[in-house]
């Protein structure tokens, strides 16, 4: 990966992991059902009437955004709802990189070099480390919800990166016009209308600022890039980086919302920079690579929409 992008890769990182505060700020002002429908509405509109359609198929598009937008960040925001510490959240749901390298492996046949599995495995140490240190601040029903929510990032990177997309961007505005209508019938049940419309008439200007960023900041420009480097580098490449969303997100939480970090989150944070860097150094599949396509051989992994849209780049 080149250097320029993984400092894209660090900034999304850095962009999840305040997210986490500005989540906490807008569930108190919206049921978590509402404010992910929000989300995506803001992430939409109204870019969907200036960025071209996707170039992937509709079947694709419409998983994505049930996958992500319903599974993943229905399931997110109703954990942190009920119970689950945002520290804690950030943590267990780096759990996908993992699910993501294993489901990768499986279902596209992408061979993740042996620095990258020891990497992610590494980096999980870490957040284990800091998720049985806080194991005490998070519900049972949260703790799965949050779980949940990994597997389903997880299987959102597999539509991505499965989908041949050669306009990321395109796919995630697109693809964000099909949760708000789902959400809000789900919101609808379990909170009430009424409830809902008392919630969005009565939003405040940090319920505002939350929405936006969330929305804009996190969705467009987080998954925007996120996505880019997934359709031009092996899921396995990528998805390590969100390692470091909870040493962001804990250094948030210290900042904004004055959550202590003691030694042992300092360790864990430690241990998941020492995995990534197992994933980003150059390893022998990556040099094994570069000799192949001098000699006019395929690559191991093969960037298939990079490949496919590199006459247009």
């Amino acid at each position: 990966m080149k250097a320029s992008h993984r400092l894209l890769a660090l900034l999304v990182a850095a962009i999840w992991g305040v997210n986490f505060v500005a989540i906490e700020l807008g569930l108190r002002d919206l049921p978590p059902l509402v404010l992910t429908a929000l989300r995506f509405v803001a992430a939409a509109v109204p870019l969907v009437f200036l960025v071209p359609r996707p170039s992937a198929r509709l079947r694709y598009v419409v998983a994505y955004g049930l996958v992500l937008g319903v599974l993943k960040f229905g399931a997110l925001f109703t954990a942190l709802a009920a119970g689950m510490s945002a520290g804690l959240a950030s943590l267990v749901l780096q759990a996908q990189a993992l699910m993501s390298v294993l489901l990768a492996a499986a279902v596209l046949g992408e061979r993740p070099a042996r620095a990258q599995v020891a990497g992610v495995l590494v980096g999980s140490i870490g957040i284990g480390l800091l998720a049985i240190h806080s194991g005490g601040h998070a519900s049972m029903i949260g703790f799965a919800l949050t779980l949940f929510a990994a597997a389903s990032w997880a299987v959102a990177n597999l539509v991505m990166r499965a989908s041949g997309e050669t306009r990321p961007l395109s796919l995630l505005v697109w693809s964000s016009l099909v949760p708000p209508l789902p959400l809000l019938g789900l919101a609808g049940v379990v909170d009430g209308g009424q409830a809902m419309l008392d919630a969005i008439t009565g939003l405040s200007w940090h319920g505002l600022l939350a929405v936006a960023y969330v929305g804009y900041v996190s969705t467009l420009i987080g998954f925007g890039i996120w996505n880019r480097l997934i359709a031009q580098y092996s899921i396995a490449r990528v998805a390590p980086f969100s390692l470091l969303v909870p040493v962001f997100g804990l250094s948030a939480a210290w900042l904004l919302l004055d959550e202590p970090v003691g030694p042992t989150e300092l360790a864990a944070a430690a241990t998941v920079l020492a995995g990534l860097a197992l994933v980003v150094r150059r390893s022998a599949a990556d040099r094994n690579n570069a000799t192949d396509a001098s000699e006019g051989r395929e690559p191991e992994y093969a960037p298939a929409a990079a490949i496919e849209s590199s006459g247009s780049r």
